[in-house]
């Protein structure tokens, strides 16, 4: 079966302090693929996944879902994506499965949320408030969204951020099954990935990055 053109971005940028923060960015995205954004730190990654995802408006350049320009089919995309960043944005007041129910989409049946936590190793948090959680495990209740959600094109700015390595390979895992139902992943990261084969895009900024 043919690949499906699922994103493309012609000559994106974005000023700050009227100073283009990056080169214009230009990628095509098909149906199964995975797109890893490089930079180093202050390059401009997180705010390029605000432009993909309509925090932030563009100074120049074009966006095109499905074959259509962003203009023709906002809702359809807004309703297709998922963001999750690299801050968890988890309640620490709520239990896991609270945060996670929070988080999923409006009728996610409970069995669906036990898979989730299941698969990223959580079954037995469940019920406990999040504030006594760590680090790591805050990061894997916002990344069992990945498991909940119906969205076809993911945005993950450091999905490994503050994970050991099975948390590393439950979310490769997940990433993968996406990839193999025809999904599309962008996706930034400073570590190697081991199961994931990911074209790259290097983001290169305009000004001196300290």
């Amino acid at each position: 079966m043919a690949a499906t053109n699922i994103l493309k971005i012609e000559n994106l940028s974005f000023e700050r302090n009227d100073a283009l923060l990056f080169e214009p960015v230009s990628f095509e995205l098909n149906s199964g693929e995975a797109l890893h954004i490089e930079g180093a730190n202050g390059a401009g990654k997180t705010t390029l996944f605000q432009l993909l995802i309509k925090l932030l408006e563009p100074c120049t350049g074009d966006v095109y879902f499905r074959g259509q320009h962003l203009s023709q089919c906002h809702f359809e995309y807004l309703s297709d994506i998922l963001f999750i960043g690299h801050q968890s944005a988890v309640k620490a007041a709520l239990t896991v499965e609270e945060n996670l129910s929070w988080m999923s989409p409006d009728g996610t049946s409970t069995e669906k949320i036990t898979a989730a936590l299941q698969f990223v190793g959580l079954e037995h948090y469940a019920s406990i408030p999040c504030y006594r959680l760590s680090a790591g495990q805050h990061r894997r209740v916002a990344l069992a969204r990945l498991m909940t959600t119906s969205a076809t094109l993911w945005y993950l700015d450091e999905p490994f951020a503050a994970l050991d390595k099975q948390g590393v390979g439950f979310i490769e895992n997940c990433m993968q099954q996406h990839l193999d139902q025809g999904g599309c992943i962008v996706f930034s990261s400073h570590q190697d990935l081991v199961k994931i084969a990911a074209r790259s895009y290097r983001l290169n900024p305009l000004r001196e990055v300290v």
